[in-house]
């Protein structure tokens, strides 16, 4: 039986992921929020519950005592929980800054630090990064997300190559525009984080109706069901990809940005948000 401990199932990615884990007969799965009551029904899918927090050191630390306690380690960690925060570099509070660094990079490290002595007394284990296609390029308004995403793939490329000796996997699922409630928080932020009369609320405005475009279109945007199938393969696949970007749509963006570079990515952006 291998053990899963997925991070930010309240909702979205998190949720979808859980429902399709944990009818599996051979993983024994923990989903985990910072309020137990949102993931109650979770339970049901046969799913354990226990309440994470990843900017909490305590709350980490009794998870995974918990699950160690029972099963001797964590087999599989996968870091989901995350959010955007958006809005302009030179107007976006610093304060917000730091908040979704913590949950989204620094939430990600250390739950990753409490699991690995666990894995590698067990000599394996398997470390599942949610990441974006944001930590591959870069829209404007949402900088200080993508940061934190660019981040995300930096931490997960440097662990991958000094776990390996332990037996231990690290992959990256890189979601494309995915639609769930992602898009109205980062819309939310980027409202927040700007001066409405400022030099930026052009720019901010032409961001948004993008974003809502985007998400409301089914040509580009793909269910969280979408994401929870390629991280059941990356979590179950006898040798998992070190990359998986999750839609056609953000396929052709990654690659598209890579080969023709950042003058043409730039001049794209300047027609879609002007």
């Amino acid at each position: 039986m291998t053990t899963v401990l997925i991070t930010g199932t309240s909702s979205g990615i998190g949720r979808a992921t859980v429902a399709r884990l944990a009818r599996r007969p051979d993983l024994t799965v923990y989903a985990t929020a910072r309020k137990v009551a949102a993931i109650a029904d979770l339970a049901d899918t046969g799913a354990r519950i226990l309440p994470l927090d990843v900017t909490d050191e305590e709350s980490m630390r009794a998870a995974v005592a918990a699950i160690e306690a029972e099963h001797g380690q964590v087999d599989v960690l996968v870091n989901n929980a995350g959010y955007g925060e958006y809005g302009p570099i030179e107007e976006t509070p610093m304060d917000r800054v730091r908040a979704q660094f913590e949950t989204n990079v620094f939430g990600l490290s250390r739950l990753t630090q409490l699991v690995l002595p666990g894995m590698r007394r067990a000599g394996r284990g398997r470390i599942v990064n949610i990441s974006s296609m944001g930590g591959r390029l870069v829209f404007p308004g949402g900088g200080y997300y993508h940061a934190s995403k660019y981040a995300v793939e930096a931490i997960s490329d440097a662990l991958r190559q000094e776990v390996r000796p332990f037996g231990v996997d690290v992959a990256i699922v890189e979601p494309g525009l995915i639609r769930t409630g992602f898009g109205a928080v980062a819309s939310s932020s980027l409202g927040a984080g700007a001066d409405p009369d400022g030099p930026y609320r052009k720019m901010v405005t032409a961001v948004d109706t993008a974003m809502a475009k985007s998400y409301d279109n089914r040509m580009l945007a793909a269910t969280p069901d979408a994401v929870a199938r390629v991280i059941e393969h990356a979590v179950t696949a006898r040798r998992p990809k070190t990359r998986y970007l999750v839609t056609a749509a953000a396929r052709i963006m990654v690659h598209s940005r890579r080969l023709f570079g950042a003058r043409a990515f730039d001049a794209v952006n300047r027609l879609q948000f002007r």
